[in-house]
C-alpha cells in the first residue's frame, strides 16, 4: 500500500520538525555534513517551515546567509543545531554561486521545499 497524503505529510513533517537550521557547502557534503562554508561572518541560519501539505513543506521566511570572499557555494544542508548538531542531508543548488568578495546569499520564502512523492 502506498502512503496517502496523511502519511506523506507525517514523513515531511518529521524532517522539517528536526531540520531547524540550514548550512551552505562548497562541495557535496558527506554523511556528516563536510565542506561547510567557513570564515567571515558565515553562520548557519534557522529555517521557518510551513506545515506540511499534500506531501510537501516549504520555508515560510527568507533565509539570508553571509558568505565570505573567494567562496563558491554548491549545496545547502539541513541541521538540528546552529553549531555541531545532527546533519540530516543536503540538496544541490540549482546553480552554484561564486562570491569574489563577501556578500549575502538569500533563499526567498517558499523557495526551499521538501516533499515525498
Amino acid at each position: 500500500m502506498a502512503l496517502n497524503t496523511n502519511g506523506k505529510n507525517a514523513l515531511v513533517g518529521g524532517l522539517t520538525g528536526v531540520a531547524a537550521y540550514a548550512s551552505l557547502h562548497t562541495a557535496e557534503p558527506n554523511a556528516s555534513g563536510s565542506s561547510e562554508v567557513t570564515g567571515g561572518s558565515y553562520t548557519r541560519k534557522s529555517i521557518s517551515w510551513a506545515a506540511a501539505s499534500n506531501g510537501s513543506a516549504v520555508s515560510n521566511a527568507n533565509i539570508v546567509f553571509d558568505v565570505p570572499a573567494s567562496t563558491t557555494i554548491t549545496y545547502i544542508g539541513y541541521w538540528s543545531a546552529s553549531t555541531s548538531g545532527t546533519f540530516y542531508g543536503s540538496r544541490q543548488l540549482d546553480t552554484s554561486q561564486t562570491f569574489s568578495s563577501a556578500g549575502t546569499y538569500t533563499i526567498s520564502s517558499g523557495n526551499l521545499s521538501e516533499s515525498v512523492s
